[in-house]
């Protein structure tokens, strides 16, 4: 799987971590940045994640910064990208069984490297449900977005 990831200065270690789990897993990764510690605003980041996930560059997208607030919101107000900012690995499993989400938000703060890897895994390992009512909330979501 193509998997597009970004973060701010406070979440580098951790999207590091992330992007070497990864690869060592066999995905292959799109690296938005920050490279540096260097203070950014992370919505420059998220951006170019949703956008790939838009565009079709990416399969799904992972953003992460200080809380994963902020990641989460640019992220979804790009047009067909469902972002979910994850503190568990039940939140993980629900959020690709129920709403087929296709981009993880992570906080850098909140989440450690080896639980991270455990939300990540579950995320990446879960598969739509196709459930008829999933589906069609999902389809609502697609169509309140067209009224924007």
């Amino acid at each position: 799987m193509k998997i597009s990831i970004g973060c701010d200065h406070s979440a580098l270690e951790l999207k590091n971590i992330i992007i070497d789990h990864l690869k060592e897993s066999g995905h292959e990764v799109i690296d938005r940045g920050t490279y540096t510690k260097e203070s950014c605003d992370y919505t420059d980041y998220g951006y170019m994640v949703a956008k790939d996930i838009q565009n079709k560059i990416a399969d799904r997208g992972i953003v992460i910064c200080f809380t994963g607030i902020g990641m989460s919101m640019i992220a979804n107000k790009v047009k067909g990208v469902r972002c979910a900012l994850v503190c568990n690995k039940d939140a993980a499993i629900l959020t690709r069984e129920h709403n087929d989400s296709n981009c993880l938000a992570l906080s850098a703060k909140y989440t450690g490297p080896a639980f991270a890897k455990e939300i990540v895994d579950a995320w990446l390992e879960t598969k739509f449900s196709n459930n008829e009512r999933h589906k069609r909330r999902i389809d609502k979501i697609t169509k309140y977005e067209e009224e924007f």
